[in-house]
C-alpha cells in the first residue's frame, strides 16, 4: 500500500473523533427504530405507539398526536445517544452480531420488565398480543443489532487504523 504524504493527507477529511461517532450513531438509532416503531403501529403490527414515552407526564393533549409522535420520536433519539454509549462502555470490544441482538433483547427487557410501571397504559409483558410482543422483540433485536455493528466495527477500525499508523 502507497504511503500518503502529509501534504495530501491534507487532502482528506479527518475521521470523526469516537465519541463523536457514538454520538451520531445513537441519535440516528434511536430516530430511525422509533420512527420504524410508529411505522410498525400505523401499519397495526403492534398496539404500542411511540407516544407511549410522553404519557406518565401531564403535558396536555398535543401528546396523542402527531406533535407528541415527533417530539417522542426526538426523546427516543436521545435517550439513545446514552444507550449508545453504555454499549460502548460495555461491549465494544467484542466482534459480531450476537453481541448488539443480545444487548436488544436485554433493552427489552428492561423496558418492558424492569420500567413497565412508568408506562401504566402498556400492557403487561405476557398480556401483549403476540404481534405485538415479536414485532417489538424484534425491533428491539434490530436496534440492538445496529448501534452494537455500529460500535464494535468503528472500535475495531480504530485500532486496525492506530495498529498501521503504528508501524
Amino acid at each position: 500500500m502507497a504511503q500518503i504524504n502529509t501534504k495530501d493527507k491534507e487532502k482528506y477529511p479527518q475521521p470523526m473523533a469516537f465519541p463523536v461517532m457514538i454520538f451520531w450513531t445513537g441519535l440516528f438509532g434511536g430516530v430511525f427504530w422509533g420512527t420504524m416503531g410508529y411505522l410498525a403501529y400505523f401499519l397495526h403490527f403492534i398496539d404500542i405507539r411511540p407516544n407511549v414515552i410522553l404519557l406518565p407526564l401531564a403535558l396536555g393533549n398535543w401528546k396523542y398526536g402527531w406533535i407528541g409522535t415527533i417530539v417522542s420520536i426526538i426523546i427516543i433519539g436521545i435517550i439513545s445517544i446514552g444507550v449508545a454509549f453504555i454499549y460502548s462502555a460495555l461491549l465494544k470490544r467484542f466482534n459480531g452480531l450476537w453481541f448488539g441482538i443480545g444487548y436488544g433483547i436485554v433493552l427489552f427487557a428492561i423496558v418492558f420488565v424492569l420500567l413497565h410501571p412508568l408506562f401504566p397504559d402498556i400492557k403487561p409483558l405476557f398480556e401483549l398480543k403476540r404481534d405485538t410482543f415479536i414485532t417489538m422483540m424484534c425491533l428491539y433485536m434490530l436496534y440492538g443489532l445496529f448501534i452494537g455493528y455500529s460500535i464494535s466495527y468503528e472500535y475495531q477500525n480504530k485500532k486496525v487504523q492506530e495498529k498501521e499508523a503504528a508501524t
